[in-house]
């Protein structure tokens, strides 16, 4: 069974940088066709969608938030990261990782989800 882990503290300060680890068990990150995704969940706001990583090592994210976010992985470790740059308070959210299979996703594994506050 696919699990998947989020860790990184729960504060950060203002400008700035948030950092959260995804660790996948159970599977492999470079499972053909599969996407590794970082999405959050503003307090009493829908999911937004962050960015991902490809089985191949390919990344793509948001056009909101491309120019913050960059996301990498350690395929020793099967794990893989979020790096978001010059946070403010509206950056605050339950981050989650997860895992699909293809453009449909299909096959999909989630985490549970960490909070994360940006506050001074």
């Amino acid at each position: 069974q696919v699990q998947l882990q989020e860790s990184g503290p729960g504060l950060v300060k203002p400008s700035q940088t948030l950092s959260l680890t995804c660790t996948v068990s159970g599977g492999s990150i470079t499972t053909t066709y599969y996407y590794w995704s970082w999405v959050r969940q503003p307090p009493g706001k829908g999911l937004e969608w962050i960015g991902y990583i490809f089985y191949s090592g390919s990344t793509g994210n948001s056009p909101t938030l491309k120019n913050r976010t960059s996301i990498s992985r350690d395929t020793s470790k099967n794990q893989f990261t979020l790096q978001l740059s010059s946070v403010t308070p509206e950056d605050t959210a339950v981050y989650y990782c997860a895992g699909w299979l293809g453009y449909a996703r299909a096959d999909d594994y989630w985490g549970q989800g960490t909070q994360v506050t940006v506050s001074s």
